[in-house]
């Protein structure tokens, strides 16, 4: 289903390259403005505030709690079916309030993120950031995305509902100190929007 743009466009596959291309010159100022620091560290609020500031060049719901209930995948037995909408805001006030201070709890965090799904469109995208920010502020160490798999990464994050031991071994042994480094933060993006299928623009070049 297309869903409803600013841009005015009618194409599916013209919107998915437009958006691609304006959200990734939006993260890159993201992180070379500095603007990423006033993001609120391991809240709504602060994943609000990377999802708004990512597409609301593109969609009018940039930011704000989806009002209907989604689903991802085709497959009937590989459905990912995410919070109803009537329990999001119990979910994000409970998210709110889990512990981040350690690797495991920062990952159990994403994970319960990644269930509530509060936006649209744009959440794997947004919340990467996200829990990248969580993991540079309390343990001084991001992913490096570029060293994580994408069907590992699919796979570990379906079976996370159930249980979270996998995604949890996966993103530790991607773990680096480099978290000024804008050409992990780079490539990072990119790797993320390959992951949903998006890859026809390299962010450094945007």
């Amino acid at each position: 289903m297309l869903l409803d743009n600013k841009l005015n466009l009618t194409d599916q596959i013209e919107l998915a390259k437009a958006e691609e291309k304006l959200s990734k010159q939006k993260a890159k100022q993201l992180f070379d403005s500095n603007d990423i620091e006033k993001a609120e560290v391991g809240t709504f609020k602060g994943l609000a505030y990377i999802h708004a500031y990512l597409f609301d060049d593109v969609y009018h719901f940039a930011g704000k709690i989806r009002e209907v209930n989604i689903a991802k995948g085709a497959d009937s037995e590989k459905v990912s079916r995410f919070a109803p909408f009537m329990y999001l805001d119990p979910s994000l006030k409970h998210i709110d309030a889990m512990p981040q201070g350690t690797v495991d709890e920062i990952i159990e965090k994403y994970v319960e993120m990644n269930i509530a799904h509060p936006f649209r469109e744009g959440n794997g995208r947004a919340t990467r950031i996200w829990l990248d920010l969580i993991l540079k502020n309390q343990v001084k160490q991001v992913i490096d995305w570029n060293a994580v798999d994408k069907d590992d990464y699919l796979s570990a994050m379906q079976r996370s509902v159930v249980k979270d031991i996998e995604i949890k071994v996966l993103l530790k042994e991607a773990l680096t100190d480099k978290i000024h480094d804008r050409a992990v933060f780079m490539k990072g993006i990119d790797v993320s929007y390959y992951y949903e299928g998006y890859s026809e623009f390299k962010t450094e070049e945007l």
